[in-house]
């Protein structure tokens, strides 16, 4: 798949690098291919299983096990917050505080009777002018959409924000949403090796 490219491989894990626009696994709703088939397709010993997913729109570093056993112990080191996640997210706007944490409950599904889940995000503002800000985002928890509605709870929506904010309530434009999921770091559960992985900001993301 143009722009997709593998990360880190070893016998239990593959790290590949997604582009935004792609999703990450099927829907059971559409026959759109997924970053999982065409991994599936290519891998010549049998299948990769997901251990977390990025939306669509969303670019950067997702984690493939090669089996079962490898897939729950990497989802139980996403649950139990042992695995340190970064994002580069560039925001509109001139955002005042140079760094910060939202913390506060999220709906895990569209009814909104669905239950609702602690989520909290960092960030720390790394460039900003009066047009955008960019910020490094740690994400310490995995709710749905996460990153996006914080920012845009801030009175800062991504850029690019399509489905949160509306695109044309603001001057500067992007095609996609300028949200990638850069650094990985977490303890791999078969070598017990301190894993680090980057990715860097895509070129569609450095038009700034």
């Amino acid at each position: 798949m143009r722009g997709c490219k593998k990360i880190y491989e070893d016998n239990w894990l593959m790290v590949v690098d997604k582009p935004a626009g792609v999703l990450s696994v099927p829907l059971l709703s559409n026959s759109e291919i997924s970053l999982l088939d065409i991994l599936n397709k290519e891998c010549r010993n049998g299948c990769v299983y997901p251990c977390h997913r990025l939306d669509r729109a969303t670019s950067g570093l997702v984690i493939f096990a090669k089996d079962r056993k490898t897939q729950k112990e990497i989802m139980d080191l996403f649950r139990k917050r042992q695995i340190k996640k970064e994002y580069i997210a560039v925001i509109h706007g001139w955002l005042r505080n140079d760094s910060g944490e939202v913390k506060n409950y999220l709906g895990e599904g569209i009814s909104p009777d669905a239950p609702r889940k602690l989520a909290i995000t960092r960030f720390r503002v790394i460039k900003r002018n009066l047009e955008y800000s960019i910020v490094k985002v740690q994400p310490l928890t995995g709710r749905k959409n996460q990153i996006r509605i914080h920012f845009k709870q801030l009175g800062h929506p991504i850029v690019g924000e399509r489905r949160f904010a509306f695109a044309k309530d603001y001057e500067l434009k992007s095609r996609r949403l300028c949200l990638h999921a850069s650094k990985l770091q977490f303890m791999h559960p078969r070598t017990k090796k301190n894993i680090r992985l980057f990715s860097p900001t895509p070129e569609d993301m450095n038009f700034f």
